[in-house]
């Protein structure tokens, strides 16, 4: 039997199980995706505060109040309005801001470059902190630097970002001057927000890596591959690092989205335009289609990064294809 990807043309039945197992899987997305939109209807509407009035001003008259609530379509009982909105998702559409008068995925789309650019950088630097912390600590295991290891991850998951972010600014960029304290104009300004939205995914990561590496150490094929005079890091390069990753990816696809809803308080301390600092402002301002849509969007990204991760397992470990081949011969 082999292990390679199933081909179509020699395991049809295997190919079909793996279809059906996307479409599920799809259908699941788009069940949560409604779900999560009928959750977040109400409560929003039930914010404290009128979109009207933060339009017009406390000053305005009644008259220009209602005529604007009209034009809004904010008059409307609050199940009509449910219907509408589910009505404009049906059509991919989440509708227009009630303060630019903008569809609500133009704005989302203006500013998501920043946030995907600061979420890819805080990544990086997570995985560059992460990886050779916890492989480190796995392969020496309670020894001193693996007891350093274990405090500097306790500590990173300690710090929340609205203590860790102002810390960094003092430090590096009012103390040093090393960097801005705020802004998205170069290079330099990612840094600090990148290092403050990866530092709690690092040092899960480092754990999760430094556990599983350290499982896979232990299996009998490690011993095997040691008893024949590999060198560790041919032993960690031919043998643990593939049997090791699938969990290491699973975590960082989780993490993904967490960064992605983590960027809201990293992006507001540091003035970066994307579209954290937009939900920030739409709460603000009772801008009840972009906070729908953006939450709708988050949720989105973070299911889909979640469905790909699934999707890689049957390209990284030869067992789940095994499975599936299987389950086709059943």
């Amino acid at each position: 039997m082999t292990y390679g990807i199933i081909n179509p043309a020699i395991h049809p039945i295997g190919t079909i199980i793996m279809k059906r197992y996307i479409v599920k899987r799809i259908l699941l997305l788009l069940f949560l995706l409604f779900a999560v939109s009928t959750m977040i209807f109400f409560p929003v509407h039930l914010i404290p505060g009128d979109p009207v009035v933060k339009i017009l001003g406390e000053g305005a008259n009644s008259e220009d109040v209602e005529r604007l609530r009209r034009d809004l379509n904010l008059h409307k009982p609050l199940f009509h309005q449910y219907l509408d909105f589910i009505r404009r998702l049906l059509d991919l559409s989440f509708g227009k801001s009630l303060f630019n008068n903008r569809e609500v995925m133009a704005n989302i789309l203006k500013y998501l470059p920043n946030t995907i650019y600061l979420t890819i950088a805080a990544m990086t630097a997570a995985i560059l902190i992460s990886l050779p912390l916890g492989v480190l600590a796995a392969f020496k295991k309670e020894s001193l630097l693996d007891a350093a290891v274990t405090f500097i991850s306790s500590a990173g998951l300690a710090i929340p970002n609205f203590f860790l972010g102002p810390l960094l600014v003092i430090v590096f960029s009012i103390k040093l001057g090393w960097f801005p304290v705020s802004g998205c104009e170069g290079s330099k300004y990612i840094v600090l927000p990148a290092l403050t939205l990866g530092t709690s995914m690092s040092a899960f990561l480092t754990r999760i890596t430094r556990t599983v590496v350290s499982l896979e150490l232990q299996k009998p094929y490690v011993l095997l591959a040691r008893a024949k005079g590999l060198s560790e890091f041919r032993v960690f390069r031919e043998h643990v690092f593939k049997n090791a990753l699938i969990p290491v990816i699973t975590t960082m696809g989780l993490q993904f989205g967490a960064l992605l809803t983590g960027a809201v308080i990293t992006e507001t301390i540091f003035s970066w335009q994307g579209i954290g600092v937009l939900l920030v402002e739409s709460i603000t301002r009772r801008d009840y289609p972009m906070i729908q849509g953006l939450i709708v969007f988050i949720t989105f990204v973070y299911l889909l990064v979640n469905f790909l991760v699934d999707l890689s397992y049957f390209a990284l470990d030869p067992r789940i294809r095994k499975e599936v081949q299987r389950g086709a011969k059943l």
